[in-house]
């Protein structure tokens, strides 16, 4: 039996040592702050960052990241299409795309020289994905389609990805999450929690309704009762002996990040600091909402407004990537965006929107003060 019970632990603890840990840091703050929060809050853990370079970041995203280096004790660096002869890996693969621009609906920019670098640096091992979603964010993040490879939010309540959560509470696994409640759950919650658990899903009791019900009655629970059911899936998680992040239950918000970069003297980046300009006598504000290359197409239209008078010069070289009627924003080109009338329409159409916001307004109207197509809202966007 003691034999037995030998290779059992030896056999886990092979697993243990498998299941790699990663974190992509993108130059943009929500990624940063979490990689400083795990080296602090689990320095036990083998964390690899890393950095899929694009060639086409903003200075300060590359001085943050070489801020981030230091802080850290390293970060592998991924480029895609190394040995091409294009002078970055946007310019091969825009060429290979026939000089289609990316956009929201076909975003391979994103596909082809980061996450396909990810999973390429993942190869086959197991992993575990550690991803920068607030707990102020209503949004999923990025889950690989490699069953070896799966994502965990530490900044948010609920740490599980969505495809993890609908197998937990699926009807079909009540009975065994029930048997996890009643071991792990204290007995001043059990009678509670088990109700919770044995009402099955319905179209007035759906998913998030159960998963937020069991969240508010005791995180840690449920995270153990998840690891628990984890255990007998092919999920990384599973496959380790201890998981720290189950007794977790942090909810950090955008406050916490901005604070989070600046005790560690890390910095927040130069591009989300607001800088105020004056239109008609009336004051507003401009910056950068998140990191990506300077033509990200994610970007507002005041945002581009900021980098046309920030950055000259590559608002310049986004303008020579439009042609043959292909353009960064739809039915405006960057020629036409930064003509003096329209920087100053854009200037007041900002100044309005953030006037509403101060004054407490709803997202939807402050969307419909916005000229952009993506209807952005400052305060539910990164």
């Amino acid at each position: 039996m003691y034999v037995s019970f030998l290779k059992c632990w030896q056999t886990r603890l092979r697993n243990d040592i498998m299941v790699r840990h990663i974190l992509g840091i993108s130059g943009g703050k929500d990624s940063a702050a979490l990689a400083i929060y795990m080296k602090n809050k689990y320095p036990d853990l083998k964390v690899e960052y890393y950095n899929s370079d694009t060639g086409c970041e903003l200075a300060e995203t590359e001085l943050l990241i070489a801020r981030l280096d230091s802080y850290l004790g390293g970060i592998k660096i991924l480029r895609a299409a190394e040995g091409s002869p294009e002078p970055t890996p946007f310019h091969h693969f825009l060429k290979a795309s026939g000089n289609f621009l990316p956009s929201p609906q076909a975003r391979w920019c994103t596909q082809k020289m980061k996450l396909a670098e990810m999973e390429k640096f993942v190869g086959d091992e197991p992993a575990i994905s550690y991803v920068g979603i607030r707990g102020d964010e209503d949004r999923e993040g990025y889950i690989s389609t490699k069953p070896n490879i799966q994502a965990i939010f530490p900044f948010r309540k609920n740490i599980w990805s969505l495809d993890v959560i609908n197998k937990v509470l699926s009807n079909d696994n009540i009975a065994q999450i029930h048997d996890y409640y009643e071991t792990v759950c204290p007995d001043d919650i059990r009678q509670e929690a088990l109700k919770i658990i044995d009402t099955p899903l319905s179209k007035t009791f759906f998913y998030s309704k159960k998963l937020n019900a069991l969240l508010d009655l005791d995180v840690k629970v449920f995270n153990r009762a998840v690891f628990a059911f984890l255990k007998t899936t092919d999920y990384p998680v599973g496959q380790l002996d201890e998981f720290p992040l189950v007794d977790n239950d942090d909810v950090l918000v955008k406050d916490d990040i901005f604070q989070i970069l600046e005790d560690s003297g890390v910095g927040v980046p130069a591009y989300y600091k607001p800088i105020v300009f004056e239109v008609d006598g009336k004051k507003g504000t401009y910056n950068r909402s998140r990191s990506g290359c300077y033509f990200c197409f994610f970007q507002q239209k005041i945002e581009w407004v900021w980098l046309y008078e920030q950055h000259p010069d590559l608002y310049a070289k986004a303008m020579e990537f439009e042609k043959d009627g292909y353009t960064w924003n739809q039915n405006e080109s960057l020629a036409d965006l930064c003509k003096p009338e329209r920087v100053r329409q854009i200037k007041l159409d900002a100044i309005k929107k953030q006037e509403a916001q101060r004054a407490g307004a709803s997202c939807r109207l402050i969307d419909n003060l916005d000229d952009d197509n993506d209807a952005f809202c400052a305060n539910c966007f990164i």
